[in-house]
């Protein structure tokens, strides 16, 4: 399975999401430059953490507007799997690649440590893997998680099933309004969301559980 890595200036979980994609397919993701106008043919493109052109303006805001995002959206238009974790997500948002937005956390106090997650649609391409209403764990680290949006799309993104992930009662690390953590698209190949499945791959990370979404994804054995 092919994977390719998209970069901009202050990503710092490139090198994370590298090490949990090349122990999950064997190989190593391409690493594709912002400044890109063509992307390789691959079966998953993941845009992950960290703080693109150091938060400034509103998260993933500038990032959101370079070249390879014109890429990208030709690529999942084709069908092509896209993944945005916690600052990846922020840029999905901002591209409009997905509908919303992430504000600052209710506490208004960065957040690093690992949550419960619910499933909410194992029916995806990203999370056919688990068991509905399966509780998972995941970590987070992040200022501004708190997804919001306004009644109408939040209605849609429910009633369609585009809720992928949710923070588990009782622990929402950031006030998310209907505890959403995760979304999809409505096609279905693109996911944004906050906690780092790439971090809780292996048994050396204290477990296994955000394995499955990648297995589930690029449809590897589990």
């Amino acid at each position: 399975m092919k994977t390719a890595i998209i970069q901009f200036p202050g990503l710092n979980r490139d090198y994370d999401m590298t090490t949990a994609l090349k122990k999950i397919t064997g190989y190593l993701p391409y690493k594709i430059w912002q400044t890109e106008t063509t992307l390789p043919d691959v079966d998953m493109i993941v845009i992950p953490g960290g703080f693109s052109y150091g938060d400034y303006l509103r998260c993933g805001a500038i990032a959101a507007r370079q070249p390879v995002i014109q890429a990208i959206r030709k690529k999942a238009e084709k069908g092509v799997m896209v993944l945005g974790v916690c600052n990846g997500f922020q840029i999905l948002l901002e591209s409009g690649l997905l509908p919303g937005t992430l504000m600052r956390n209710i506490s208004l106090k960065f957040v690093c440590r690992k949550v419960k997650l619910e499933v909410a649609n194992a029916d995806t391409a990203f999370s056919r893997s688990y068991s509905p209403g399966q509780i998972i764990r995941c970590p987070v680290a992040h200022h501004d998680g708190n997804y919001f949006t306004d009644k109408k799309t939040l209605e849609q993104l429910e009633d369609n099933g585009q809720v992928v992930f949710r923070y588990a009662k009782g622990d929402n690390p950031n006030g998310s309004i209907h505890d959403i953590a995760g979304i999809i698209n409505k096609r279905g190949n693109i996911l944004g969301m906050m906690p780092h499945p790439e971090n809780l791959i292996e048994p050396a990370h204290g477990g296994i559980d955000g394995r499955f979404l990648f297995t589930s994804a690029l449809g590897i054995a589990s």
